[in-house]
């Protein structure tokens, strides 16, 4: 699978702030972020990668904490699409978190990552964490109709060995914490290519 380019990366991310600004705000007078963003994003139909489905996710964070993430785990729709309804979604259809309002915006920062196609890890449960490379790996766990996603920069932004990374994708998929031990537990890796606006 091709990586994008950095210019890419970045039409991505002004993809994503495009589609939240334009469905949050309520004024008529566009802002500079605005302006900017649709600018950049003006570019998506030079590049041919935002036409192939890819699975993509979108994070928005305020102040350092998460304000949305909502995704596509798997390649369904094109690229361009997907990060336009992820970057919708995260914004006014997580249903952990209250719709982001306007008055947020401006101090919104958004993060963009593109997946590889989930790949099925093929061990016993008891060599899941060998086989699991923190900060490259993100995880999907699917247990009796349950399933949870962590994305690869979670398990490095707190600080977490492979246990650790398998146990939050069970409490994420509302299973037993320790359900990643069975071996009727299915496992998934992907790797994610992140842009973020975050430095």
């Amino acid at each position: 699978m091709r990586l994008l380019t950095d210019e890419e990366g970045k039409i991505a991310l002004a993809a994503a702030k495009t589609a939240v600004y334009e469905k949050v705000m309520k004024t008529a007078s566009a802002s500079d972020d605005l302006r900017s963003a649709r600018s950049a994003s003006a570019d998506m139909g030079k590049y041919d990668i935002f036409d192939e489905k890819r699975g993509v996710f979108v994070t928005l964070t305020e102040d350092g904490e998460l304000r949305g993430c909502i995704g596509y785990p798997y390649p369904v729709l094109p690229l361009g699409e997907a990060i336009h309804d992820a970057a919708i979604s995260a914004a006014v259809r997580d249903p952990r978190f209250m719709p982001v309002r306007e008055n947020e915006l401006a101090a919104i920062m958004f993060e963009v990552t593109i997946l590889t196609p989930p790949e099925l890890l093929e061990c016993s449960a008891a060599e899941r964490p060998a086989n699991i490379e923190v900060g490259r790996h993100g995880l999907i766990i699917k247990d009796r109709g349950m399933s949870g996603l962590l994305l690869p920069q979670v398990a490095t932004e707190y600080g977490w060995n492979a246990e650790e990374f398998l146990t939050h994708t069970c409490i994420k998929a509302g299973t037993d914490k320790n359900a990643w031990k069975r071996d009727d537990v299915s496992l998934y890796t992907f790797e994610g290519q992140i842009f973020s606006e975050r430095q």
